[in-house]
Formats: structure tokens, C-alpha cells, sequence
């Protein structure tokens, strides 16, 4: 029979293991304005459908294989209005390396009033997606607006950031290059 303490694990180790963030995004990637956010162990999301900006039907999982930085607002949203140019700074930066920025408008949004929206920002190639009765952002705890849920490659909420923040700052490009596929 094996000796019990030689597989036991020292008090001192498993506290230290236990106090070890279970990410590396804690420690080390959460600074200037990414401190705002909250890492979580959520799995896959509950709900996942929306309406597409062509009017069809939309689903989380059409975006498998891209790091998703899914963003609720509405245009009547002035925190959403501030911080959407640097969702579009993002997704110029980091698109072609595997991030992807689906804007999503909370609600009900009259599609013309969400385009006037994008041309007052300056936006150009961001989508227009809706979830019209609120149902993903509900599944998602989206309470407030701007809310940012972030969704690794494989389609796992692992963040997410309620109010607004600056999505180009080198800080937040950092974040989201440690969650791509190597």
C-alpha cells in the first residue's frame, strides 16, 4: 500500500494553486481601460440567434474560429455613440489577424435610424445585426449599455465589460491577441 502523504499535496502548494487567477488575463492584461472588465468561466452561451444586418437569421456560432468581441448598444446610446469608433479602430487593426467586432443594437431599432447612426460615427464595416426582442442579451446578463461580452475561438464567453471603453488602445489589443488561436 502507498505511503497516504506522499500523495497528499503540501497545504502550502494547493494554496498557492487555488490563489493562481485562472487566467492569465487577470493578472497581466487588464490594465488602463481593460480594467473594467470581468473575466468569467461561462461555456457557451445559452441563446445564440439574431437577426442578421441582411435581415436573416444570425447565429453565434456562424463566427466559430474568430475571437468575437460582441457589442450591445442602441443608437439612442450616447456611451455607445462615444465609444463605437474605436470598435471600428478594433476591427481595422486586429480583423485580418482573427477578432471579429459583431455589433449587435439592443431591442427594437428602425434600421434607417441604426445607418444614420453608423454615418454620424464614421462607421464603415462594422455589421448592423439586431436582437430585436433582447433575448441573446438577456441570456448574456446585458443589463446596461454598452456591453461588450468577449467569446474565444472556439465560441466560450471568457470576458465581458459593462460601460464603455476605448477598443484600440494597445492595452485591449494586447487582451485580445492572448486569446487567439496560436
Amino acid at each position: 500500500m502507498p505511503d497516504l502523504r506522499s500523495l497528499m499535496v503540501p497545504a502550502y502548494l494547493l494554496a498557492a494553486l487555488l490563489a493562481t487567477p485562472a487566467t492569465a488575463l487577470e493578472e497581466t492584461l487588464l490594465t488602463g481601460t481593460m480594467e473594467k472588465m470581468r473575466v468569467l468561466d461561462a461555456g457557451a452561451p445559452a441563446a445564440t440567434a439574431y437577426v442578421r444586418a441582411d435581415g436573416g437569421a444570425g447565429d453565434l456560432s456562424d463566427h466559430a474560429g474568430q475571437v468575437v468581441v460582441l457589442n450591445f448598444w442602441a443608437t439612442w446610446c450616447a456611451p455607445c455613440r462615444a465609444e463605437m469608433p474605436s470598435l471600428q479602430a478594433l476591427q481595422d487593426s486586429l480583423g485580418d489577424e482573427g477578432v471579429e467586432v459583431v455589433t449587435m443594437a439592443f431591442g427594437r431599432h428602425n434600421p434607417a435610424q441604426m445607418e444614420r447612426f453608423w454615418e454620424e460615427t464614421g462607421i464603415t464595416s462594422l455589421p448592423l445585426h439586431r436582437d430585436p426582442d433582447a433575448s441573446l442579451a438577456r441570456a448574456l446578463g446585458v443589463v446596461g449599455l454598452p456591453h461588450t461580452v468577449i467569446l474565444d475561438a472556439e465560441g466560450n464567453i471568457v470576458a465581458e465589460l459593462a460601460g464603455e471603453a476605448d477598443w484600440s488602445a494597445p492595452e485591449t489589443l494586447a487582451l485580445l491577441r492572448s486569446l487567439l488561436p496560436e
